[in-house]
């Protein structure tokens, strides 16, 4: 993703418990990357969401968060092996740094310091939720 120095595109972030991998070493910090609409677009195609829309986050985190720890790599397989806890923090993360702003740069700014606010609707996959990650059939707008 293009750089701006007035414009931040990658948000670091600490993980509650942290990733720990098959070696045993623990992942705690890593890097998200704001969205694009593919990001939110293209796996509503994949056949895992089709068959389970719960899975749609996992895509997602798995095509946005950049960097974790010294992995070399950031999959879904990563984002499934996560804590519940962990999962949630990053699922929160990403609803806070793609919230549509009309001043980015300060909202951007004030990701790290902000109070992370508790939606009563995170985590339902039931359709009574209105976040990103409700999987809509494709073409539906």
């Amino acid at each position: 993703m293009p750089h701006h120095p007035c414009f931040q595109t990658e948000i670091d972030f600490a993980l509650p418990k942290g990733y720990l991998d098959a070696g045993g070493t623990l992942h705690r910090h890593g890097t998200m990357r704001l969205a694009t609409a593919a990001d939110e677009i293209l796996p509503l195609r994949d056949p895992r969401v089709q068959q389970n829309p719960a899975y749609l986050p996992i895509i997602v985190l798995a095509r946005v968060v950049v960097r974790l720890g010294d992995l070399p790599d950031v999959d879904t397989r990563v984002i499934e092996g996560l804590f519940a806890a962990d999962f949630d923090h990053l699922q929160r993360q990403y609803e806070r740094i793609n919230a549509g702003e009309d001043d980015s740069t300060s909202a951007a700014s004030e990701i790290a310091s902000a109070p992370v606010p508790r939606s009563p609707n995170a985590g339902r996959f039931d359709g009574e939720d209105a976040s990103p990650w409700r999987a809509r059939p494709v073409g539906e707008a």
